[in-house]
């Protein structure tokens, strides 16, 4: 017979209220009260409205759907319902879209002291904006897509690509993001190509302006600033930033609405890690920059930039391997 086991009626822990230090915290969330109230801390406690995170992001996946029928759907789509399909999708994305950005700017208006902008209209009205573009963005990503199949010999077909590969991704969000940006969205397109960056280390300013044909290999580390034009059938590659020269501390008044970083034109291709900087600076059409160059500078049409070749040292022990 097995040996009685004694389950204490109380754990020997259970009573700790004299080590219980709640009472610790009220002078702490008072502090913070206290912080939060001052003009050096940030919060955005109060009846101003904001945009959802969380609505934005799904929406990505919506217009991406919607971009590309049958690739992110749960059920298999046939050509017999795809009108339906697209009708039902389209429709409920305006509906979506409509409420977030009357949210943005409402939030604008109030965070600014504004005088009313009649935010419901504009909001339905930057929406349905913004779906009209939705053929104009489908068939400038079937541009990137072709290019991407032919600069990577390492891809099979467009299915890899459209499923699986970052550049494309960042370049898809990046390219809605911009039309919501030139429609004067508020901090829409910012979420939007920030929720890319974070996805696949690309980060593509919604601002820039990026011709068709454009590919990203690789891709991470890629940075592209806001005023960045780059022109048709552009490959880039991991590492390479387009960026601004070294700015003044109170560069984001000075410098804003100017032109901050490089122009990069027709069917260039910029190696991995090589950086662009300055707004005068353009990298002239079928060009060829190297990995690793630091450019400051323009560069002629056909022209190849490459680094002097180091001098490589080898070592190891006498008499080679034991």
């Amino acid at each position: 017979m097995a040996a009685d086991i004694h389950i204490p009626e109380h754990c020997e822990h259970e009573n700790h209220n004299s080590s219980c230090l709640h009472d610790k915290i009220p002078p702490v969330v008072k502090n913070l009260v206290a912080a939060w109230q001052t003009e050096d801390c940030f919060d955005h406690v109060g009846p101003v409205p904001i945009p959802s995170h969380r609505a934005i992001i799904d929406i990505i996946y919506q217009v991406r759907q919607i971009l590309f029928p049958g690739y992110f759907t749960k059920s298999k789509l046939h050509a017999s319902n795809l009108e339906y399909y697209l009708g039902k999708e389209t429709s409920e994305l305006y509906e979506r879209l409509t409420g977030e950005i009357i949210m943005a700017i409402r939030h604008d208006c109030r965070r600014s002291n504004l005088p009313c902008t009649n935010c419901e209209n504009r909001g339905h009205q930057m929406a349905l904006a913004f779906i009209e573009t939705l053929p104009d963005i489908s068939s400038m990503l079937s541009t990137d897509i072709r290019a991407t199949l032919a600069g990577d010999p390492a891809t099979a077909n467009s299915d890899e690509v459209i499923f699986s590969y970052p550049g494309l991704l960042a370049t898809s969000i990046f390219r809605m993001a911009h039309e919501l940006f030139l429609l004067e969205v508020p901090i829409i397109p910012r979420i939007m190509t920030e929720h890319a960056h974070s996805l696949t280390g690309i980060d593509i300013h919604p601002g820039a302006t990026i011709g068709p044909g454009f590919f990203i290999d690789h891709g991470t580390g890629v940075v592209i600033g806001e005023t960045t034009i780059i022109g048709t059938g552009v490959r880039l590659y991991q590492g390479v930033t387009l960026g601004a020269l070294s700015l003044p501390k109170d560069a984001g008044v000075k410098m804003r609405n100017k032109k901050r970083h490089p122009s990069i034109e027709d069917d260039v291709i910029i190696y991995a890690n090589t950086t662009i900087l300055g707004g005068d600076t353009t990298i002239g059409s079928r060009s060829v920059i190297g990995g690793n160059i630091w450019l400051t500078e323009s560069v002629p049409s056909d022209t190849r930039v490459v680094l002097k070749r180091p001098e490589l040292i080898y070592s190891g022990r006498k008499g080679g391997a034991s």
